[in-house]
């Protein structure tokens, strides 16, 4: 196998792992076992804690002491042990402890197995720029194929989906220590200070009025970034609880299938499938996790069209715009429903893509035209922290309580208004955003970062 194919398995299982429980693991938490939602919001803060601690350390372990290949096997082995276990697990402060310690051998592998691809294509004499991003994109689509198999096997609420996401950590453990090696740098010198060996340098930049602005802003906007996969399959799901469409997908279960299958002929088949009342919002519901698969594969579109848009508005003004998808991804689920408001969640699958990369892209690259190369490594490690450490741990803890004590009325969730607080959340961050962040557009900027 070549190079480029090795890696590009790798990356696909990378995110498979992780898309076969993330989006749906709220039916399992109270579909199946019927738990509280302010508890739920902890879980989710597990990534968050997860992001902050691990990648530092186990980055020094691979600069210093492992082969970085070998580290990400063994972490994804121990995941996939913390994952098998889950099913076992019959209350949720265990459930809470024994997916913390899954995130905390999964997280650092996300950083991990990019370290390792560009050890190895540099290693083969590749052009990093040029050849990693189409092995990148191949991890989102292994997202995708995990949601659609977890869905289309019935799974979506199911214990299984721990044991589908396991199977894949552990193939993917064992795959890693057939990869060429990647050897410890050694970068860190034995008497470096413990802030150098940590990364803590960057955390000066506080001290400058513009960045600590910047690294705030990311931290609240970074409380929103799991929520839709929080809830978004959940809240898609639970309109089978709604009287009009219960009817629907209890007829769709126990008769159109059976019935499908006695009719002869495709274009009788197809007449009947057009004729089926109400059919595709019956398949929103059964099929919700396909449905939120939109917004993976919206990522992987938006994506191709950043450098046009940074290019002609700039570093802030997309890290606006993304901001005010946020408040479209939201408000759009607000209204949205199966039957006359389906465009509606459509479309929010679809903001989603501008939401996500645009405020992750735009803000990494402020980070890398506006610091020191001397701490460029470590103030893009601080970027992540904030947003994806402590702004998820943050917005995961406390969505839960809120949604529990607003929002949930013996245990029937208020999305409308779920939704909109989000929708309020976002649009205030995008408006003290836009007021007092100041940055000016310079078009060299983007030019210089990609040369």
């Amino acid at each position: 196998m070549s190079i480029k194919f090795r890696l590009t398995l790798m990356s696909f299982l990378q995110f498979f792992v992780w898309g076969a429980w993330l989006i749906t693991v709220a039916n399992y938490w109270f579909g199946t076992k019927q738990w509280s939602g302010a508890e739920f919001g902890a879980i989710f803060s597990t990534l968050g804690i997860s992001s902050i601690i691990m990648p530092a350390i186990t980055g020094i372990i691979a600069d210093k002491y492992i082969n970085a290949e070998k580290l990400y096997g063994v972490l994804h082995i121990l995941g996939g042990i913390a994952l098998l276990y889950i099913p076992q697990v019959d209350n949720p402060t265990t459930f809470y402890y024994v997916i913390f310690a899954a995130m905390l051998c999964y997280m650092p592998t996300i950083s991990l197995s990019n370290s390792v691809a560009y050890n190895i294509l540099k290693t083969n004499n590749y052009d990093v720029v040029k050849v990693f991003p189409p092995i990148r994109v191949w991890g989102t689509i292994g997202f995708i194929a995990a949601m659609w198999i977890t869905n289309l096997t019935d799974n979506k609420a199911s214990a299984n989906m721990f044991y589908i996401s396991a199977f894949a950590a552990f193939a993917l453990g064992f795959y890693s220590f057939s990869l060429p090696k990647c050897p410890p740098q050694k970068l860190i010198s034995d008497d470096a200070s413990f802030g150098e060996k940590f990364g803590l340098s960057a955390f000066k930049l506080f001290g400058t009025y513009k960045m600590a602005l910047f690294f705030i802003f990311s931290m609240f906007l970074g409380g929103a970034l799991q929520l839709t996969n929080m809830y978004g399959d959940l809240f898609l799901s639970e309109f089978e609880k709604v009287p009009q469409y219960a009817e629907l997908v209890k007829r769709f279960d126990m008769k159109f299938i059976p019935e499908l299958l006695k009719i002869e002929g495709l274009l009788n088949k197809l007449e009947y499938i057009f004729s089926y009342p109400n059919l595709l919002s019956t398949l929103v519901i059964k099929y919700s996790t396909i449905i939120m698969s939109i917004s993976q594969i919206s990522e992987t579109l938006f994506i191709l069209a950043i450098p046009f848009f940074l290019k002609r508005f700039g570093i802030k003004q997309v890290m606006l715009i993304s901001m005010i998808a946020w408040v479209l991804r939201f408000g759009l689920f607000a209204y949205g429903n199966p039957a006359e408001g389906l465009w509606m969640i459509i479309v929010s699958c679809i903001v989603y893509g501008m939401a996500f990369d645009f405020f992750n892209i735009s803000g990494s690259l402020f980070v890398e035209t506006t610091t020191d190369s001397k701490i460029r490594s470590s103030a893009q490690g601080l970027f992540m922290m904030m947003s994806n450490g402590f702004g998820a741990f943050f917005g995961g803890l406390i969505s839960g309580i809120v949604i529990d004590t607003y929002f949930t009325n013996n245990g029937a969730r208020d999305w409308h208004n779920i939704w909109l607080a989000f929708a309020g959340y976002a649009l205030v961050i995008a408006i003290l955003f836009a007021i007092f962040f100041k940055h000016k557009h310079n078009p060299d900027e983007v030019a210089n970062v990609s040369h």
